[in-house]
């Protein structure tokens, strides 16, 4: 995965958002990944969103791994806009797992 890594490593060190193949989101500090796109994730959360009630959020202490072949998608987060989300106010249906 050359393309791959090429795309990663600008990010160690930056916040990113991680959408799995289980339909889960999470959003940490890239710290490390592999040549299976296993990813390394420090101050991690995962974010659960309802379409009754604000996203919840469930904090991860430490580092948490993402096993890369579950991973679908990865991207840089903006935190400045982030900071600005008022996630409690937040409704949207559960991410579906991804159908194969």
């Amino acid at each position: 995965m050359a393309s791959g890594e090429a795309g990663l490593a600008p990010l160690i060190g930056t916040q990113i958002s991680v959408i799995t193949n289980d339909g889960k989101h999470y959003v940490g500090i890239l710290r490390g990944y592999d040549q299976a796109t296993n990813l390394l994730l420090q101050e991690c959360q995962e974010r659960v969103y309802s379409t009754r009630s604000g996203v919840q959020i469930i904090q991860n202490p430490g580092v948490y791994c993402i096993r890369g072949d579950n991973v679908a998608v990865v991207g840089e987060v903006d935190e400045e806009a982030d900071s600005h989300l008022d996630l409690s106010a937040v409704r949207a249906p559960p991410l579906a797992p991804i159908q194969h």
